[in-house]
């Protein structure tokens, strides 16, 4: 089943002389390492093709690549790929009705079906799984910069294979293997960071707030930003951090960019299903790490509200 819908993408891949990779808004390492992975590798396996890999680039995650630029109007007849993203209002650096033809490869929960070929895998630990998967299968090629790519995004997204299956972990011993790749040399890009970062994530350890049901906020703005000198996505990720604090279930960042009055909220949890809280507010994801962005202080509040209230019945229950 997979080999067949692997070899629909491949095959319509080889149709199209023009490429554009998008993936989510807001990018973590999982959605730029997969468009980068797939990008370099259909360059690779044929190198006429212009293919472009898109979006807003976050300067954390500099080391894994550099995104591209492309006027979409002037393309002709192009192919729009999109990663690691279930709707379509989410998309970044792209303008998903200019594209007649779109493949979908994607881990989250269905919302937004794109085109006729897609695959989504909701069991899949990445979308860097995914995309190794299909390299792996078909004649798309793999080097050792490729399969770096694609061991960052499944380490990443799965917390260090936590949230992994031993497909995965069969995977990763493939590219690995085929890839030539030491782990040694790609940890420390992942995980080593400033001291400001390290004292940053002190002071939001120091300032959340916790409620008596074991639900856990934080709320960041542009003062606490500038003070530590960090960016906001920096303080999205550092969400990832705050796994296995006895007592808490669910755990959210709100960050608040003036410029554009946009809130920026990160949950995590560690039982009570939030994705269905998320999608009430425009937001998604998986049903234990989701997100939200909104410009309403009251969709923030209630958010909160209804977290703590999903936090209090998933503790009744445990008891």
């Amino acid at each position: 089943m997979a080999n067949a819908i692997y070899k629909k993408i491949y095959k319509k891949i080889r149709l199209y002389d023009e490429i554009v990779i998008v993936r989510h808004i807001g990018p973590d390492p999982d959605a730029i390492s997969s468009q980068l992975a797939l990008r370099d590798s259909i360059k690779e396996s044929f190198p006429n093709k212009k293919v472009y890999a898109v979006g807003s680039g976050v300067h954390k995650f500099k080391y894994i690549g550099t995104l591209d630029k492309v006027d979409e109007t002037k393309l002709i007849n192009p192919l729009l790929i999109v990663v690691d993203l279930p709707n379509i209002a989410r998309i970044d650096g792209a303008n998903y009705s200019l594209y007649k033809d779109v493949i979908k490869i994607d881990h989250h929960p269905l919302e937004d079906h794109m085109g006729e070929v897609e695959i989504v895998d909701t069991h899949a630990s990445s979308a860097a799984e995914i995309i190794a998967e299909l390299i792996l299968n078909t004649k798309l090629k793999l080097d050792k910069s490729i399969a770096e790519k694609l061991f960052i995004g499944i380490v990443s997204d799965s917390n260090r294979f936590l949230l992994s299956t031993s497909k995965t972990l069969r995977i990763v011993a493939e590219l690995i293997e085929k890839g030539h790749i030491n782990i040694k040399d790609i940890y420390p890009k992942l995980y080593q960071r400033p001291l400001s970062e390290v004292k940053f994530q002190a002071y939001l350890a120091q300032n959340l707030t916790v409620t008596e049901n074991g639900f856990a906020y934080i709320k960041i703005g542009t003062k606490e930003i500038d003070e530590y000198h960090v960016d906001s996505s920096t303080a999205s990720n550092m969400i990832n951090d705050f796994n296995y604090i006895d007592g808490i279930y669910v755990w959210t960042f709100i960050t608040y960019a003036e410029k554009n009055n946009q809130y920026k909220i990160n949950i995590r949890s560690r039982g009570p299903i939030i994705n269905e809280i998320a999608a009430k507010y425009n937001g998604g994801g998986h049903k234990l790490a989701s997100g939200v962005r909104t410009d309403s202080e009251q969709d923030v509040n209630n958010l909160l509200k209804d977290l703590d209230i999903a936090c209090k019945l998933y503790k009744e229950n445990i008891k």
